[in-house]
């Protein structure tokens, strides 16, 4: 197992209720096309971590349950602490007590998303709050300092069954994302604080040469020359893991989300392809 300060993270509250869906204008396709889409917020009843996050006759469609703040100041808490694979709790409404886990934060609509599952789903209401056991940020790992850790449970993270080898780290993934492909999101100021940002798909023959057109929600993915120690952006050389957050999206210069978990401006880590490397199966 990797060496980690695991014992010294810590473990807190934050909390946001279900936020209603907004918008209802017209998206602009990156083929010039207006369409009117569901979107980001609410709850996703049908689409759910583990599913593709091709094909679905929506844009940025977030799986699951999206959750915020209207207080900037306190969502920008939740935003940022809220990890990857923290177990989140209904505290109000007739879902009530119930669990799930966080799956991913989404940039620019400042959303947490959580998987709960389908029963939970239909006791759900717009505006149930939801308390997460906030864990991870400043997890760090003792023998490589080179190495930045963000937005993942310190538990969830020890599941993902990373291998030592010659001073390499190697990762499970299901695919690698060169950086040319990488858009809306590059240069934001953090990747711990910013959410995602998104592979972009309107070359989508591109996309099938390189086998991520059959991406999930959930899935870990490689991000070739992309650093994201301080910022989002290109760095030759550099790589960096995260998971799939959102949907595909019609818009030019976007597509699927991807929030970061691990970077390095070398190449210390290295993607071994596994089609079964998803947050989902971990979490079982």
């Amino acid at each position: 197992m990797l060496n980690t300060n695991k014992e010294h993270v810590v473990k807190w509250s934050v909390q946001g209720k279900i936020h209603h869906p907004i918008g209802g204008n017209y998206r602009i396709s990156h083929d010039g096309k207006p369409m009117i889409l569901p979107a980001t917020g609410g709850i996703s009843y049908n689409v759910s971590v583990g599913d593709s996050v091709f094909n679905w006759a929506g844009d940025h469609v977030e799986p699951g349950v999206s959750i915020r703040n209207e207080n900037s100041s306190e969502n920008a808490a939740l935003m940022t602490f809220a990890c990857i694979g923290n177990e989140a709790k209904i505290v109000s409404g007739d879902a009530k007590g119930k669990k799930g886990y966080v799956t991913g934060m989404h940039g620019g609509i400042d959303h947490v998303l959580i998987y709960f599952d389908e029963e939970t789903l239909e006791d759900l209401a717009i505006d149930d709050k939801i308390m997460i056991k906030a864990y991870g940020q400043g997890l760090k790992l003792n023998n490589y300092e080179n190495v930045h850790i963000m937005n993942i449970d310190p538990n969830l993270f020890e599941k993902l069954n990373i291998k030592e080898e010659n001073g390499k780290l190697k990762v499970n993934v299901v695919g690698k994302v060169p950086a040319y492909l990488m858009g809306s999101g590059i240069g934001s100021k953090s990747a711990a604080t910013d959410g995602d940002y998104d592979i972009m798909t309107a070359d989508m023959e591109e996309i099938k040469r390189l086998g991520l057109d059959k991406l999930k929600f959930g899935d870990l993915v490689l991000l070739q020359d992309c650093d994201n120690t301080y910022g989002v952006g290109y760095l030759k050389g550099a790589v960096s893991i995260g998971v799939v957050v959102h949907s595909d999206c019609v818009k030019s210069g976007h597509g699927p989300g991807v929030t970061v978990i691990m970077t390095c401006k070398d190449d210390t880590l290295e993607g071994i392809i596994d089609e079964n490397a998803n947050i989902k199966n971990y979490m079982k």
